[in-house]
């Protein structure tokens, strides 16, 4: 028995929010989350410290343990204490907890000496987000893309991935992110809904191959639902960005931007409010840190 494992899942950010029509896309953003598992003989205690953000609460933790020892028939022969660190803002509509559960299952069933395959590991993953009320929908598409990388259109309803495609190297990723958070599971679920079949409109270009498109769309109309101020992303738009959005339910707005066009969409958003995190599109899969 391995007892230890460490492993890390990589960032993601919206094309097309799955909320309201239960049809999602999303892309992999090279930001991460580490998790590291230490197995103890604590039996049936669960242990777990968010070392980049102490004060958030631990729940999806627990859950993503209880998943993965459950899925390995182990729950009554191992404690296990966890800690993750991360450059991923919680809270920001950044995949957070997609990423984390996804680290999290990973290094768990390692240290347990348990193979499975990429998507019974995303599916715990999800089912942990919506157990620890993470998520409204279990977020399998944000869960594909941090576990897969590219870009990724997913069916949440019933799990199923509907087209991977791979994006430029060149294109790079600005996303700016305000002080405030927004927690997905205190969205206006009912305003979101109202947006379905314009969503399906934007589902259609992201499924044609016209992402950016969509991604611009999605973010527009997300931002009218949940009272965030288009502004920045139209502003990205102007400086030379190919597209630009809320991501997830906010608040944080991702440009996505030809290399040329980056430190313009950069001195436009130093006008607003927030920081700004400049990274590249995720290629990479989540993987054990040997």
């Amino acid at each position: 028995m391995r007892n230890f494992s460490e492993a890390i899942a990589y960032g993601a950010a919206t094309i097309i929010n799955a909320i309201a029509s239960g049809k999602g896309a999303a892309f992999g953003l090279d930001l991460w989350t580490k998790a590291r598992v230490q197995l103890t003989r604590d039996t049936g205690t669960i242990e777990g410290k968010i070392l980049s953000d102490p004060h958030e609460d631990p729940v999806l933790i627990h859950e993503a343990v209880k998943a993965a020892l459950g899925y390995a028939q182990q729950e009554a022969e191992w404690g296990v204490y966890v800690e993750t660190e991360s450059n991923i803002p919680i809270a920001k509509g950044l995949k957070s907890s997609s990423v984390a559960a996804n680290a999290i299952i990973l290094a768990t069933l390692n240290a347990l000496e348990v193979e499975t395959d990429d998507f019974t590991a995303i599916n715990l993953g999800v089912d942990a987000a919506i157990h620890a009320n993470k998520s409204i929908t279990g977020a399998f598409d944000d869960a594909c893309a941090s576990f897969l990388g590219n870009i990724i259109l997913t069916d949440n309803l019933t799990r199923t991935v509907l087209k991977i495609a791979t994006i430029p190297e060149d294109i790079e990723v600005i996303i700016l992110v305000p002080q405030e958070k927004a927690y997905t599971h205190e969205a206006d679920i009912s305003k979101m809904k109202l947006l379905a079949r314009y969503i399906n409109v934007a589902f259609q270009q992201a499924f044609q191959g016209n992402y950016w498109d969509a991604l611009t769309l999605n973010g527009i109309l997300y931002s009218a639902a949940l009272g965030f101020d288009p502004e920045p992303a139209l502003e990205a738009l102007r400086t030379g960005a190919l597209a630009a959005g809320l991501t997830g339910t906010g608040p944080a707005i991702v440009a996505v931007t030809p290399s040329e066009s980056v430190n313009a969409v950069m001195e436009a958003w130093t006008s607003f409010n927030g920081i700004q995190i400049r990274t590249m599109i995720n290629h990479q899969k989540a993987h054990i840190i040997q």
